[in-house]
């Protein structure tokens, strides 16, 4: 009999969040694409579950021409409405907009993966359980300031923290998880 191994408090029996918590959450992204994608992606996720993202994100992926700054940042009014009546994917305006604003503000940032990585936090935190895990950090509200001063939409501090969790510039899997020390190696390795 195989033993059960032990998530996060947060991860349900869905197929889908384990996969994502078992494979993706906590693990550092080092690539400006990638790390541009999941920042949009916990945009597109405000007032909704994860589960919701995890489940759209096939179709936004080919909605959202692969996530191609370029494409996106050339994408107006038109494509906006195109979007709208696709129901497939998240159908907010403001995210919608957010995500041509935001592709746009990347020209102003020179190098995207070490703007992101100057917000790692300086001392490590671990938590015990799920419920420990603040929603906002000093250096999420840093984050946040920053992107928005770069021009971009839809990145408060607790988005900001999320993008942090899941691009791995933070170890938020709890003590008891298996994929504790995973993530705590690759950081350590990253650095």
């Amino acid at each position: 009999m195989t033993k059960e191994k032990k998530r996060c408090d947060w991860c349900t029996s869905d197929p889908d969040y384990i996969a994502y918590h078992d494979k993706e959450w906590g693990v550092p992204i080092r690539d400006s694409d990638a790390l541009y994608k999941l920042l949009m992606l916990e945009g597109m996720q405000a007032g909704l579950s994860w589960l919701t993202i995890l489940r759209k994100r096939a179709a936004m992926d080919t909605a959202f021409f692969n996530f191609d700054r370029k494409r996106l940042s050339d994408s107006g009014e038109q494509q906006v409405t195109a979007w709208l009546k696709n129901p497939d994917i998240i159908r907010h305006r403001g995210k919608l907009e957010a995500l041509i604003t935001n592709a746009q503000a990347l020209d102003v940032i020179d190098d995207f993966v070490d703007f992101i990585w100057q917000f790692e936090p300086k001392k490590r935190r671990h938590y015990k359980t799920h419920a420990d895990v603040p929603a906002s950090t000093e250096e999420s509200s840093n984050m946040s300031k920053a992107l928005k001063k770069a021009g971009f939409k839809f990145v408060g501090p607790t988005i900001c923290y999320a993008f942090m969790q899941s691009a791995g510039l933070v170890n938020d899997h709890v003590k008891h998880c298996w994929r504790f020390d995973v993530c705590e190696d690759l950081q350590t390795i990253g650095r």
